[in-house]
C-alpha cells in the first residue's frame, strides 16, 4: 500500500482499481485485526476469555458495572452480539446480568469478585504482541493514535447520518 494515496479512490485514474485489494484499507485493517486477536487467544485462553469477553471485562474494570447497552456502544457491539457473550461470562461466574426493576428491558452488569480478581491474571495477555509486531513504539503509538482518529471520524459521520436520517 505505498503511499496511502490507493486508499483515495477519487484519485485513482481507473475505477476498476477501487476494485483491487491493495487498494482497499478495509484488507489491511480486518487482516490486522485479525491476526492481533490470534496472537492473544493463548494468554486469553489461560485465563478462560475470549478475546471478545477480554475487551468486555477490560470495560468493565475501568467503568465498572453499567448497563448492557452503555457497554456495547464502548465496544461497538450491538445486543444480539454483546448477549451471548455475557451470558458465557456469567455462566463462568465473572459477571451477574441484573434486570433493572425500575424497567425489565434494561439489563445491568455487574462486575463478581471472581471477575475483580481476574484482572489480576489479565495483566499478563498484553505482553503477548511483544516481539510479535515488528513496530517501533513510537510507530506503535502512531497506529493507535490514528485508528483511534478514523474511529472518532466514523463515530461523527454516523451521528451527522443519524440525525439527518430522523429529521
Amino acid at each position: 500500500m505505498g503511499t496511502g494515496k490507493e486508499i483515495i479512490m477519487t484519485e485513482l485514474p481507473n475505477k476498476s482499481e477501487v476494485l483491487k485489494l491493495g487498494n482497499q484499507l478495509c484488507f489491511p485493517l480486518y487482516a490486522c485485526a485479525k491476526e492481533v486477536i490470534k496472537i492473544y487467544r493463548k494468554p486469553l485462553e489461560k485465563i478462560g476469555l475470549t478475546y471478545t469477553q477480554y475487551i468486555v471485562m477490560m470495560v468493565l474494570w475501568k467503568f465498572g458495572n453499567m448497563s448492557e447497552k452503555k457497554l456495547g456502544e464502548k465496544i461497538y457491539l450491538d445486543s444480539g452480539t454483546l448477549t451471548p457473550v455475557l451470558k458465557k461470562l456469567e455462566k463462568s461466574g465473572f459477571v451477574k446480568r441484573q434486570r433493572v426493576a425500575e424497567d425489565e428491558r434494561f439489563v445491568k452488569i455487574i462486575l463478581t469478585d471472581n471477575g475483580v480478581k481476574l484482572k489480576q491474571k489479565a495483566l499478563t495477555v498484553p505482553q503477548a504482541l511483544e516481539g510479535n509486531i515488528y513496530l517501533s513504539y513510537d510507530e506503535m503509538t502512531k497506529l493507535y493514535d490514528l485508528l483511534n482518529k478514523a474511529l472518532e471520524g466514523i463515530n461523527k459521520r454516523r451521528k451527522v447520518n443519524d440525525e439527518s436520517n430522523d429529521n
